[in-house]
């Protein structure tokens, strides 16, 4: 699927099998549609045509009465996603950011149709999912963790925010504890994506396979919460509840310069450790996430956090910290980023302002403009 613009259909509309080897695998097995990103070795990350891929199956399965539902997993051990494919995006950063904002319009209209899908759409969150993988994942109506997920937005590692609807999720989690994930880029586990509502079940790894073979004779959405449920146990206890003490405290400040203060008077270590952390991360990135998350919860849909998204996003591609955060940690790995400016009281708030304006080449077209923020 991934060598031409979208999936092959035939003439009602039911999207063709794939070969084994294409970068998305699409197959219809009973009554089940089934999706897999197929590029293992990169932990499945998302190019532009993978987006394409899973957005034209979607589109053909769901005109298909013979398909009841939609499975999405990723190939290989490691995980259903690692995100987006950041060194095609540091490419077009460093050129005129046409690709990277065109990847960016197709991949975040495919997190709103998963929204608002009208069949069951079920994610299997096995192993690493990252940014863009909890794009792809996270606004499923089903959404199933096992012992082994690893579940995050790293995006201030690499001087980029929270998008992918990320900034919506995180805005509705328990207290701040959104926030914290947001400004530390820190990943949970299962039990802690399901208390974030990240994701809604756990199955053991080893039980996904059986999952997925139930899910194919399910005809409707109940025999498909009835197939789970059949496999569901309870999740593994997180972190986060426990420390709701520390996190509500410290990220309910107005600004991350006293987020951080907050955390370093706090007396509690791991509140200590999340400060260097923090501080450790783009300044810029970490001041308009926060901005970000703080506006998102302020907004009413998904749309309208990803029409807000994709102006941010737009917006840093002229970032020097995009460029320099994915040469640290993915191109020469030295993982010593230099950001500037390198200090959070060096970022204005005018500077921030300016990541919110609107993207050049205009709305998503998800909302009115009317209603736009």
């Amino acid at each position: 699927m991934s060598e031409t613009p979208g999936a092959a259909t035939t003439s009602t509309g039911a999207a063709l099998p794939t070969p084994p080897d294409a970068e998305v695998v699409a197959r219809v097995e009973g009554g089940l549609g089934r999706i897999t990103l197929n590029r293992p070795r990169a932990i499945n990350a998302l190019n532009h045509a993978m987006v394409r891929d899973v957005e034209a199956a979607l589109t053909a399965w769901e005109g298909d009465d013979a398909v009841a539902a939609v499975l999405i997993d990723g190939a290989g051990e490691r995980g259903l996603c690692a995100g987006g494919d950041i060194r095609s995006i540091q490419a077009s950063a460093k050129e005129d950011g046409h690709e990277a904002a065109a990847f960016w319009r197709d991949e975040y209209l495919l997190n709103a149709h998963i929204a608002r899908f009208t069949k069951p759409y079920v994610a299997l969150m096995d192993g690493v999912v990252m940014g863009g993988g909890v794009g792809v994942s996270a606004h499923g109506s089903v959404r199933v963790v096992t012992e082994r997920s690893t579940v995050g937005m790293p995006e201030a590692t690499i001087g980029f925010v929270p998008d992918v609807g990320g900034t919506f999720l995180l805005s509705r989690a328990p207290g701040e504890t959104g926030t914290h994930m947001a400004l530390t880029a820190a990943p949970v586990g299962p039990g802690d994506a399901v208390y974030t509502g990240l994701a809604d079940h756990f199955v053991p790894s080893e039980r996904l396979a059986d999952l997925a073979d139930a899910l194919t004779k399910a005809a409707s959405a109940e025999d498909v919460a009835d197939a789970v449920g059949r496999f569901a146990e309870t999740a593994p206890a997180g972190d986060l509840a426990g420390s709701r003490h520390w996190i509500d405290a410290c990220y309910s400040a107005d600004t991350a310069e006293e987020i951080v203060d907050r955390l370093r008077s706090h007396g509690d270590k791991d509140a200590a450790r999340a400060a260097d952390v923090i501080e450790s991360k783009s300044p810029t990135s970490v001041k308009v996430a926060l901005a970000a998350l703080r506006r998102a919860r302020e907004l009413p849909t998904l749309e309208a956090v990803l029409e807000q998204e994709y102006r941010v996003s737009c917006a840093l591609l002229s970032s020097p910290d995009l460029v320099e955060g994915v040469r640290a940690q993915v191109i020469d790995k030295d993982r010593s980023p230099t950001w500037a400016p390198d200090r959070l009281a060096e970022v204005s708030d005018s500077h921030v302002a300016r990541f919110f304006t609107a993207a050049p080449d205009g709305p998503l077209g998800l909302i009115d403009e009317g209603s736009r923020a």
